[in-house]
């Protein structure tokens, strides 16, 4: 672990970059065109983005390249172009949140590190566990995680940990939003999220209710470190640069002890104000707030952020000695573990007053202008010789010059070419049905005997073992959907029970699950929430020993019908579709959860109600407003549809069940969710 804390800094453009590096930033984040999660930044291509490495590099400044959203099949060459891209330009690490793009750039660039993204939704110790078996070598945490979890899941490896540390909240724990795809065809796992969320929900009469205030947790950065955090991230790629310059003189001010100017960073951006709710775990409505007038009118008031880049930042120390070799004067320069040199031939002369080597020492000194300091100036030269002080400086300027341009110089990795998989999509038959239960009370009006698979709810089937029991060669144990720290011994005692009843499978919908499930030795059926988008994803899965999946609600019927592999896959074939998960729950009282049932409504600007479920008061989740409802439709490629229950009453599982036999037509709202039309 390194002394220093990295601060990380967002770069949306080339005006960004510079203002990042010029303001002190270790490392940077950004974009080629394609596959990040800021397609509307305005992003790197081609030799611009090997210019932004090239002059990072020269300044001491690591580069972190965001690969991070899903990939459909068709797009896998366009994929591996940018890869090769990346390759090319010898950058430090690339940010993936989808598991094929995590395959593809360790078998074609094996020698680039790979951060596991926010967007994996990586918030408990065995999510991190299955990154390092997959090769990450960093994890960027999810925001929702208090100090206490986050050392937690610190003290449990050897992984470097990232964590935000100010910028922008997502009301949903990233990775889990399908709010803008479902509601206007554009993904937030595809870069293009439309930020529905920001606009006017109302809870019980409080409007904004789905938008969080900026985090901002810079005075707790030593916390940080002392925890075992390796980096901290500054979110808004798509911010100004004056925000940028802003943000990391702050951090780097916090991190050495200084002070720094919050009311600064509120007038450069805010959502009425700043909230450090997550981060020590008092998650109630104080956190909530949206961008006002106010805010606005305030970033107007921003004199004085030039100044924080009209100079290079003076990242990277040298060592410098003056000698002489026979009739030449040599300036020795050590940087970067590399010996460098430059020399003039020279007259040595016996001085007449002074030798001046105390001006010699204060003009090599003199590196302003460039992103180098001395930390060391010797000279190593016989007493009472004339030293000439603009051949001196002469030296440090060309040495200096050489030695940015060797740092700067693009140095590749590895690619290996790329094989592209021929393998044809497999043969399916009349897809079975699964039923998904939360309550196995849903089921008094209906037989489960015809059902391929039962997923209850873990909690539910520990509290009926002979349930359990009865149907154990076809019930799938369904954990939690988010397992945060305090909470995965007990969950993992649970899973231990059930297949002690013979419970021989479970559903992972996150990344913990699928690794809590393996250690368990469970058959592990990969849910939809795992965004599987791809064949590599599903060959990557497969790998693992998950032996089905369910794949994205996002992916259209015709790409679902192409995916190739022997890996068993499905849909979610009816029901309310889980849009948002919270940890900061949008139903809560000024007095907390209060009286909440568990079971209440948000109302968006059209009067549309969106029920939110809460879950052991665990976490919550927005469901959308009508069903997504498919018995009348024969879906193509698919071994499996799951009719995906939420808290419909018996009467209606019933009604439904008999619509997707047959028995009857379907009556009620449904939508056909994204299956029939292709999401951005």
């Amino acid at each position: 672990m390194n002394d220093r804390i990295e601060i990380l800094a967002p770069v949306g453009g080339r005006e960004q970059l510079e203002a990042a590096v010029r303001s002190g930033a270790d490392a940077v984040y950004l974009g080629l065109g394609n596959f990040n999660a800021r397609q509307s930044a305005d992003n790197f291509t081609g030799d611009s983005f090997k210019d932004a490495v090239s002059y990072c590099h020269s300044r001491g400044v690591a580069v972190h390249v965001t690969l991070n959203t899903l990939v459909k099949d068709d797009e896998m060459d366009d994929l591996v172009e940018e890869i090769r891209v990346i390759a090319e330009s010898g950058a430090d690490a690339v940010l993936i949140q989808d598991l094929g793009v995590a395959k593809l750039v360790r078998e074609l660039c094996p020698t680039i590190k790979m951060h596991a993204s926010t967007q994996l939704a990586i918030h408990n110790m065995a999510g991190v566990a299955l990154m390092k078996k997959l090769g990450f070598s960093r994890v960027v945490l999810a925001r929702e995680l208090s100090l206490e979890e986050i050392k937690m899941i610190c003290d449990s490896t050897d992984l470097e940990v990232e964590v935000f540390i100010h910028g922008a909240l997502c009301m949903c724990v990233s990775g889990c939003c399908y709010l803008s795809s479902m509601l206007g065809g554009r993904s937030g796992n595809r870069g293009r999220c439309a930020q529905p969320c920001r606009l006017d929900f109302n809870s019980h009469g409080r409007d904004h209710a789905l938008s969080l205030k900026d985090m901002s947790h810079l005075r707790y950065i030593q916390e940080l470190k002392d925890a075992g955090v390796a980096s901290v991230k500054i979110e808004g790629r798509l911010k100004r640069p004056e925000y940028v310059a802003a943000t990391v003189t702050a951090a780097r001010n916090a991190r050495d002890g200084e002070q720094y100017d919050e009311e600064r960073l509120r007038s450069i951006f805010s959502r009425s104000g700043f909230t450090d709710g997550y981060y020590t775990g008092k998650r109630t409505l104080d956190m909530f707030g949206y961008r006002t007038k106010d805010d606005v009118t305030a970033f107007s008031d921003v004199q004085g952020i030039g100044e924080l880049t009209r100079h290079e930042f003076q990242k990277i120390p040298v060592s410098m000695r003056l000698k002489r070799d026979d009739e030449r004067l040599v300036l020795e320069t050590f940087c970067s573990g590399k010996t460098y040199s430059a020399s003039a031939e020279y007259e040595f002369q016996q001085a007449k007053k002074d030798d001046g080597y105390a001006g010699a020492i204060d003009a090599i000194n003199q590196t302003g202008g460039t992103p180098f300091y001395t930390e060391n100036v010797d000279i190593d030269l016989e007493k009472g010789l004339f030293i000439r002080l603009s051949t001196v400086k002469a030296l440090r300027r060309d040495i200096l010059q050489e030695i940015e341009e060797d740092l700067g110089r693009n140095v590749p990795h590895i690619f290996n070419e790329y094989v592209k998989d021929t393998e044809k999509p497999s043969g399916h038959g009349v897809p079975k049905f699964r039923i998904r239960l939360p309550q196995i009370s849903m089921a008094d009006r209906i037989s489960l005997d015809s059902f391929e698979r039962i997923i209850v709810d873990t909690d539910e089937l520990c509290a009926h073992p002979e349930f359990a029991a009865k149907y154990a060669d076809r019930i799938v144990m369904e954990p939690p959907h988010l397992i945060f720290p305090k909470d995965e011994a007990q969950t993992l005692e649970k899973m231990k029970k059930l297949k002690e009843l013979g419970v021989t499978r479970v559903l992972a919908e996150n990344a913990g699950s699928v690794m809590m499930g393996l250690e368990c030795g469970l058959e592990v059926l990969g849910g939809a929430g795992l965004n599987i988008f791809n064949t590599v994803a599903l060959k990557e899965l497969e790998s693992l020993g998950v032996k089905d999946v369910t794949v994205s609600f996002e992916l259209d019927e015709e790409r679902i019908s192409k995916l190739s592999g022997s890996t068993r896959r499905g849909i979610i074939g009816y029901g309310y579709l889980p849009l948002m998960k919270f940890r900061a729950c949008p139903m809560q009282g000024e007095k907390g959860c209060g009286n909440c049932s568990g079971h209440e409504y948000l109302v968006d600007r059209m009067g549309i109600s969106f029920k939110v479920l809460c879950y052991k008061r665990k976490y919550s989740t927005l469901l959308n407003s009508v069903p997504l409802e498919l018995s009348d439709k024969k879906m193509k490629g698919v071994d499996f549809e799951t009719l995906w229950f939420t808290d419909e009453s018996p009467e209606d599982v019933a009604k439904t069940v008999a619509a997707y036999y047959g028995i009857r037509q379907y009556q009620g709202k449904r939508t056909r969710g994204l299956y029939y039309r292709e999401v951005e």
